[in-house]
């Protein structure tokens, strides 16, 4: 299994990170909603029970003001007018009442001066009013499943998730069931009616589940997360192959101008002879023609001989390719760190490993290890030597290519070693491959390990070849440690 990339990890962190962070905002957003919804409903089914407590004490307010003769018709009234009434009693002037309880709640009543509860048997929907009065007190047997004003009812009592029920003095009664998913976000609403001859309390429960999160909406969320984050990888690769680019022009561009310096020095030894002998046979020739007479035949020999070296100089610079001059020529030398030299160089070429299948190695002892060398002409090396190693894995099977640079201090040097699997140099060439205008490859032009081995001398330092082992080769950079600091 393949494993992620470090800007791999990254964008999937970052896109946990957001995903996470607007999930939790979405998930948090729709708990509000859901839990307003519930205590709005919860105020307004409170408000409707209070609403018809405070109806029921009005009720029995209004018997106890009636004539005695007027009462008594009205009473047998109420049942019709008012459902939640199922009987009403009456004490008048001297008479007792058939219940003890009765007559401790009119005694009560009288005291305070209002309606009391006299029992509650919530479990069959009952309880009894009583408010005591002159001639007559007046007792009221309430329905409590009718005391509900369903047809008010902000919730549909058998599909609502929320659990509504009447509780007194541990009793209680339930109005819908509601929904109890287990585990989930717990809402509760908790208050007194709003009647003090009725002291029930309504309690309402919500739960949230887990099913209950606008999980479309996350997942959206997250989708639209993975989107972006895509996006924004897709344009830090756009920028990270541009500079890559630039910066591979860069090398480039000190490589030519390099290698006209190399170019240039090798013209100079291999021009000054054609030349020399072009002047001599045209000055030889102008003489044998000046005798008396002329030696015609000598003079022709002389001329052929200098058009032979004419066309000698004339192939030497048919080498000659396009160029600057060397820039950096006594630049200062200061310490580099070898192995971020290194990873400079790798991530350069990253597209050209990728291509052929290999994956590099970097082997250090000592991550901070540093060298005394001018930094760009220590990256053309560098650079050019990981590019020989790719382009001698090409003439390998992709299976068999491996590629290794190995980093470690030694006798006061720092050394960097790569390693390839290619095909190797044979024993036979590796006395020249430093040489200018040399090269083991077809339209190499023979001057990229010359100029490296120039730019190793003028650091002070020095570039070896050893082969390998089945097959292969190590190429070997030495440069002078940097001063400790």
């Amino acid at each position: 299994m393949r494993r992620p990339t470090g800007q791999q990890g990254l964008a999937i962190a970052l896109w946990f990170v957001l995903t996470a962070a607007g999930c939790v905002l979405l998930a948090r957003a729709e708990l509000g909603r859901l839990r307003e919804a519930f205590e709005t409903d919860a105020r307004i089914a409170h408000r409707l029970l209070s609403q018809r407590a405070v109806q029921h004490d009005a009720v029995l307010a209004t018997l106890a003001l009636l004539q005695p003769s007027a009462a008594a018709g009205a009473e047998k009234r109420l049942p019709a007018l008012y459902p939640q009434i199922l009987a009403v009693q009456r004490r008048d002037g001297e008479d007792a009442w058939p219940e003890p309880a009765l007559a401790a709640a009119e005694a009560e009543s009288r005291s305070l001066k209002r309606a009391v509860l006299v029992d509650a048997d919530l479990a069959a929907a009952r309880y009894r009013l009583l408010l005591a009065g002159a001639p007559a007190s007046f007792a009221l047997t309430m329905d409590l499943r009718a005391v509900v004003p369903w047809s008010e009812w902000p919730m549909a009592p058998q599909q609502s998730p929320v659990r509504v029920s009447v509780e007194h003095a541990g009793q209680h009664y339930l109005l819908q069931p509601g929904r109890d998913p287990g585990t989930g976000w717990r809402y509760e609403f908790h208050k007194h009616l709003a009647a003090d001859s009725q002291p029930f309390d309504v309690a309402a429960l919500r739960v949230v589940g887990w099913n209950e999160l606008p999980w479309r909406w996350m997942l959206s969320w997250a989708a639209a997360m993975a989107l972006l984050v895509a996006a924004w990888q897709w344009l830090r690769r756009q920028r990270a192959e541009r500079q890559r680019a630039e910066e591979l022009l860069r090398l480039g561009q000190v490589a030519r101008l390099n290698s006209l310096g190399e170019l240039a020095a090798g013209l100079a030894h291999e021009l000054n002879q054609p030349l020399t002998a072009v002047l001599a046979n045209t000055q030889a020739a102008r003489r044998l023609l000046e005798d008396e007479p002329p030696d015609l035949a000598t003079a022709r020999d002389a001329m052929r001989q200098a058009g032979d070296q004419a066309k000698r100089a004339s192939e030497v610079l048919g080498r000659l390719r396009r160029g600057i001059e060397r820039p950096g020529q006594g630049a200062a030398l200061q310490p580099v760190l070898l192995e971020q030299a290194v990873r400079n160089a790798l991530y350069l070429l990253e597209p050209e490993f990728a291509k052929r299948q290999v994956a590099p190695r970097l082997e250090s002892t000592t991550p901070s290890l540093a060298v005394q060398a001018e930094p760009v002409a220590l990256e053309q090396i560098i650079h050019n030597l990981l590019t020989n190693a790719l382009q001698a894995l090409d003439q390998v099977p992709a299976g068999e290519r491996s590629l290794s640079v190995r980093l470690q201090a030694d006798q006061g040097q720092g050394a960097l070693t790569v390693d390839d699997s290619g095909p190797g140099i044979p024993p036979e060439l590796l006395p020249r491959i430093f040489e200018p205008f040399f090269s083991t490859r077809e339209q190499g032009l023979g001057l990229g390990l010359s100029l490296c081995e120039s730019l190793a001398a003028a650091m002070g330092g020095q570039l070896g070849v050893q082969p390998r082992t089945p097959r292969g080769a190590a190429f070997t950079l030495r440069l002078p440690l940097a001063p400790a600091t």
